[in-house]
């Protein structure tokens, strides 16, 4: 291995430790969001990008997203939350995780970004089954980001 987080200087693993917190509060932010809109089940993953103006009785009218706004929603969404991967799979790798839960946690959020963000195009296409797939790969990433920032921050914050 490289390096190991336990063995790095003190105010390195303070900065380190910083980023991992706020990076932490910026995509649990972004979940937040998502609850918000009311996209935390099947229907509302639809709603959210198929709109619901055909239903008269609904309390917030949504529309379907333009190609424009679906482009704009891919682009920065992979893009982001990709960096965002690379950046926290770096740090996993410093971990005294076993090297299969490091590849587990460093690559998973990859496919899920994939099966996510191709899920919702198709959804917007119009196969509704991609709502399932959008809701698995989602709570499949956030629960590989989730333990990725804890065993990292335990790492930052532990040396033993």
């Amino acid at each position: 291995m490289p390096y190991r987080l336990v063995d790095l200087p003190n105010p390195f693993r303070q900065f380190l430790l910083a980023f991992v917190f706020l990076l932490s509060v910026g995509f649990f932010t972004g979940l937040g969001f998502v609850a918000q809109t009311g996209a935390t089940n099947t229907k509302g993953v639809t709603e959210a990008y198929n709109g619901n103006e055909d239903n008269e009785n609904v309390e917030v009218l949504k529309f379907k997203k333009s190609d424009r706004e679906m482009l704009t929603i891919i682009h920065t969404h992979v893009l982001s939350l990709s960096f965002i991967f690379v950046l926290l799979g770096v740090l996993t790798w410093g971990t005294r995780l076993t090297q299969r839960q490091k590849l587990w946690l460093s690559i998973e959020p990859f496919v899920s970004i994939l099966l996510t963000f191709g899920g919702l195009f198709f959804l917007w296409k119009g196969i509704a089954f991609f709502s399932y797939v959008v809701i698995l790969s989602g709570i499949a990433m956030t629960l590989a980001y989730t333990l990725a920032a804890f065993f990292v921050i335990k790492e930052l914050l532990f040396r033993k």
